[in-house]
């Protein structure tokens, strides 16, 4: 479901929203190539053949416009498609939600460089987005450890392992392979991920096709 769908937008607060969107994919494309320092508000602009008082008008400033991009691509597919991830964990168990949630990613790169520069750029403290970034692990540190619990009562992990250890090492292998698939797309995401849940967690992956 795309967001204009999702908001059941109409007539000139459907055209607002449409460009709210252009503008949001715009903005994903100059801040994943030349980051959040490297790109500028009237790049965003010059790409759409808008006014710079036309962005500011609908996100007011850089910083909300980062911040409103990382928020979209950190809860969709390819940008305009909404997933929940945390349900799927709970229906299908963590691994088979990572797969794919991988899966989906291949057509995503922008989306996925995105994060990476970002990610890179937001470690330095005075980074705009460092904050964003350190609550972003925290919770979806948190976040994992819980689903890996939640999958230990189901009975798809052992018990015995620690959940929180579990998760910060799937947060790492997950962003590890990602930038690989970045750098070199004839890396198979989809296969390493699965290796690495075959040398962790192999009753997680057990049956699954």
């Amino acid at each position: 479901m795309t967001e204009l769908q999702q908001t059941g937008a109409r007539g000139p607060y459907a055209k607002s929203a449409q460009r709210s969107i252009e503008i949001l994919d715009a903005a994903t494309t100059v801040f994943a190539t030349h980051g959040y320092r490297g790109g500028s508000l009237r790049d965003i602009a010059r790409l759409l053949d808008l006014s710079l008082t036309s962005i500011v008008h609908h996100f007011g400033t850089k910083y909300e416009l980062l911040e409103a991009v990382l928020e979209r691509a950190d809860k969709t597919t390819t940008g305009n498609e909404a997933f929940d991830f945390e349900a799927a964990c709970t229906e299908r168990g963590v691994a088979d939600a990572t797969l794919g949630r991988v899966r989906s990613s291949t057509d995503r790169p922008e989306l996925l460089r995105l994060f990476a520069i970002l990610a890179a750029e937001s470690s330095a403290p005075t980074h705009p987005a460092h904050d964003w970034f350190v609550e972003r692990y925290r919770r979806k540190t948190e976040s994992l450890a819980l689903a890996f619990a939640y999958d230990q009562k189901m009975g798809r992990v052992d018990p015995a392992r620690d959940p929180y250890v579990l998760s910060r090492l799937l947060i790492g292998a997950w962003d590890g392979i990602q930038l690989q698939w970045l750098i070199d797309p004839s890396a198979d995401m989809n296969s390493a991920m699965r290796a690495f849940f075959e040398w962790r967690v192999p009753e997680a992956v057990q049956g699954l096709p």
